[in-house]
């Protein structure tokens, strides 16, 4: 099983809560004001403004997010964070923590974690070509 399916799993047997859905929140308690254009949420979260519409509707009905029509252009949505939703992922953040912690961080002992970070930062930067990318790679 991949990491994230493991972190899904974790939160859904733990916490009856999707990655998804805890990312979503995450996302949302991160900004000012704990408010996103639905699109800029989607793009957050790595989802289609449609998947991310599901998700928020079913956060919606939960009473952890609501939504609202742009009060700039009228045609986009925002969707904000309710303080029962900041409540429910502050619940639900021990559980993901450990899970991360049980996945990846107890993983990582004898790693040598600045080298390992230094070759995270530069996965999939779009300023190196493959070839460099792949040179750095060899000297980590």
């Amino acid at each position: 099983m991949t990491v994230p399916r493991e972190l899904d799993a974790d939160l859904m047997r733990e916490q009856g809560m999707s990655a998804t859905e805890y990312f979503t929140l995450m996302h949302l308690s991160e900004v000012p004001d704990r408010s996103l254009r639905m699109s800029d949420l989607a793009t957050a979260a790595g989802l289609s403004v449609s998947g991310m519409t599901r998700i928020v509707q079913r956060l919606e009905g939960q009473g952890f997010v609501r939504r609202e029509k742009s009060s700039c252009d009228g045609r986009s949505w925002i969707a904000f964070l309710t303080d029962a939703g900041f409540e429910r992922l502050s619940e639900a953040w021990p559980s993901h923590l450990a899970s991360v912690r049980r996945h990846v961080t107890d993983h990582l002992v004898g790693v040598d974690l600045d080298a390992f970070t230094s070759a995270l930062e530069r996965f999939g930067s779009p300023s190196c070509s493959r070839g460099e990318r792949a040179d750095s790679a060899r000297a980590v």
